[in-house]
């Protein structure tokens, strides 16, 4: 039994929604309709600030500690009306999105000094502000709204989904604040998730079939995608003349992997299926040593050709976890297995750990543990 909470850029209609579900039913309580929405309120920063809508949300959540929240009281005067329960309306004058080909109008233009940052332009402390100062309004929205699920409920874990639950950074601060005991993000939170609850609203709810969770983990560790046989993958690499080697077993093969990595080599590991969902959580990831801060650049320019400001995350045996970031027993148990928060990193870790310790002191972090497939 838990409370749930989805907030999106919009689902059919509703762009914010809560409820309770219950062993196999769940029970929807209250929505928000589109055009008020808090996802594509972040969406509008997102284009503003010249990155591509409904993929570039991750970047300005980055580009977020570079900067400070000097813009969000003026969000929060101009933008959309807050209530005290995380409810909320925007002022559509200053948005094009109902009735245009862009997500802000001349009128946003004014209230933040300019036009719109051309992509792939250089980025300026404008931006930066602009990021820091939506976050710290999603923030706000996300916790006022978890508060009043609280108080509604009398429940003390919850559940979200929606786009906007995989600002990780924002579930960090739910985490942390203690408003619930437990915390469960699915790990496909977006669009790509609702392919997943179809299947299983149709199995419970409307058929009525008995629900069993497992109580370690019900995703599977989100492998829930294509995987390849052997005889497939060296067909693959003979065809196109690759040169390979294989192991005998896991053992000769994770120490050939550490020995590259511990001698600054960076690796790509292929493993068993696809995740199911943004996060790369090994089984198709880019693997390098934490402890070189030259990596961060080198990973950024040369290998996924992005934004320098953007952090990497780090996979940590969860056994080992309190001693390299802070956090709470829920976060290790829910959510940092799919990397859906944000923690900060300890002194010892910031001091040994630059790859992954972003600008603010914090990662978002992978826990693994025997129970979950091996990294």
């Amino acid at each position: 039994r838990a409370a749930f909470l989805t907030m999106d850029g919009v689902g059919e209609w509703a762009t914010t929604s809560w409820g309770v579900g219950n062993e196999n039913r769940i029970e929807l309580r209250a929505e928000i309709h589109f055009p008020h929405s808090l996802g594509l309120l972040y969406s509008a920063f997102t284009y503003y600030t010249g990155f591509r809508v409904n993929s570039g949300e991750y970047k300005l959540m980055g580009l977020a500690p570079y900067g400070v929240p000097r813009y969000a009281d003026r969000i929060l005067e101009r933008l959309v009306d807050v209530k005290p329960d995380g409810s909320l309306r925007l002022d559509l004058s200053y948005f094009n999105y109902c009735r245009g080909l862009t997500m802000t109008s001349a009128r946003f233009h004014s209230l933040f000094d300019g036009p719109p940052r051309k992509p792939e332009s250089p980025i300026t402390q404008r931006e930066k502000d602009l990021a820091a100062s939506i976050q710290a309004v999603t923030e706000q929205i996300v916790l006022r709204s978890a508060r009043h699920l609280r108080e509604m409920t009398g429940l003390d874990r919850l559940c979200l989904a929606g786009g906007v639950a995989l600002n990780c950074v924002a579930n960090g601060k739910l985490l942390r604040e203690g408003t619930f005991r437990d915390i469960w993000v699915q790990p496909a939170a977006g669009d790509a998730g609702g392919a997943l609850g179809t299947a299983l609203f149709l199995w419970h709810q409307l058929m009525g079939r008995e629900r069993r969770p497992d109580p370690l983990d019900s995703m599977s560790g989100a492998l829930l995608g294509p995987g390849y046989e052997d005889a497939a993958i060296r067909s693959a690499l003979e065809a196109i003349g690759l040169r390979y080697r294989t192991f005998e077993d896991d053992t000769s093969l994770c120490a050939f992997a550490a020995e590259l990595i511990a001698n600054q080599k960076v690796i790509g590991w292929f493993q068993g299926r696809m995740e199911f969902g943004p996060r790369a959580l090994g089984a198709r990831s880019i693997l390098a040593d934490p402890r070189s801060e030259e990596h961060r650049a080198t990973l950024n320019l040369k290998v996924k050709f992005r934004e320098s400001f953007r952090p990497f995350a780090p996979a940590v045996l969860a056994e080992e976890a309190s001693r390299w970031f802070e956090m709470p027993a829920a976060s290790r148990d829910h959510l940092t297995p799919w990397m859906c928060s944000v923690v900060p990193v300890t002194d010892e870790g910031r001091r040994a750990l630059p790859a992954i310790t972003h600008v603010d002191g914090t990662a978002r972090v992978q826990t693994e543990d025997e129970h979950e497939e091996p990294l």
